[in-house]
C-alpha cells in the first residue's frame, strides 16, 4: 500500500499553505492558509472494508514552561508527546484519494463543523480542541484538518506523520465525539496494512 502527498516529498518541508501558523514580520507569527493537502493512495490489500486517515505530530513539548517565550528556546532534549492534527475514519475503499481543501480551508475560531467528512467519512476532533479549551475567543470542537503551528521557539523541526490505515471493518465502533487516541484504540486488531507520508515544519527563524 502506498500513500503520496504531491505538495511535498516524503520527509520534506510542508508548504506554508498547508500550515495553520506562519512567520509574520509584524507580530512574529500569525495564522496561515491552513488548507488540507491533496492525498492519493493505491494498492489496498484484499479484504479492505474501510480506510482511516490520521495526521499527528510526535514532537510536541511535554511541558509548556518554555513554549513561545521570546527569550529562550524549548530544549531539544525535552520529552515529546503526540498532537493529532487530523482524524478521518470510515472512508470507503473505492476512494483513491482526497483533493486539496477537502478537509478544510482556513483556520476557523471555535473549530470547523463535524463530524461529517468527505466521501461519507467521519471526522474526529483534532487536538486544537484541547489547546484552545481555555481561550474565550477560540474554545470549541475542532473537526477536520488544522495544520502545523509549532512553538516559534522550539529547538527542533516538528515532524508531521500522515498515516493511512486499511481496515477490515466497514465502520469503526466509535459514536459521538471522538479523538485520535480513541481511533487508535478502536483500530486495534483490525489493521490490514498502513502507509505513511511525513513532512517537517518549523517557525523558529534559526531553523527555517
Amino acid at each position: 500500500m502506498e500513500l503520496v502527498i504531491p505538495a511535498w516529498p516524503d520527509g520534506g518541508r510542508i508548504p506554508e499553505r498547508h500550515a495553520a501558523g506562519r512567520r509574520d514580520p509584524v507580530h512574529g507569527v500569525a495564522f496561515a492558509d491552513d488548507v488540507s493537502p491533496a492525498l492519493a493512495w493505491s494498492d489496498l490489500p484484499a479484504g479492505t472494508r474501510s480506510l482511516a486517515l490520521v495526521c499527528h505530530d510526535p514532537d510536541v513539548p511535554s511541558r509548556g514552561d518554555d513554549v513561545n517565550q521570546p527569550d529562550r528556546e524549548v530544549p531539544a532534549d525535552l520529552a515529546r508527546v503526540d498532537f493529532f492534527h487530523w482524524v478521518l475514519v470510515d472512508l470507503p475503499p473505492t476512494v483513491a484519494g482526497l483533493g486539496e481543501g477537502d478537509a478544510g480551508r482556513g483556520f476557523v475560531p471555535r473549530g470547523k463543523p463535524g463530524p461529517q467528512g468527505p466521501h461519507g467519512g467521519r471526522h474526529g476532533i483534532n487536538d486544537y480542541t484541547a489547546w484552545f479549551a481555555g481561550d474565550a475567543e477560540r474554545a470549541g470542537d475542532y473537526y477536520g484538518y488544522d495544520g502545523p503551528f509549532p512553538p516559534f521557539n522550539d529547538a527542533i523541526r516538528h515532524r508531521y506523520v500522515f498515516t493511512l490505515f486499511a481496515l477490515d471493518l466497514a465502520r469503526l465502533p466509535l459514536e459521538g465525539r471522538f479523538a485520535g487516541a480513541d481511533v487508535r484504540r478502536a483500530m486495534q486488531g483490525h489493521v490490514l496494512a498502513e502507509a505513511r507520508h511525513s513532512g517537517v515544519y518549523t517557525l523558529n527563524p534559526r531553523l527555517v
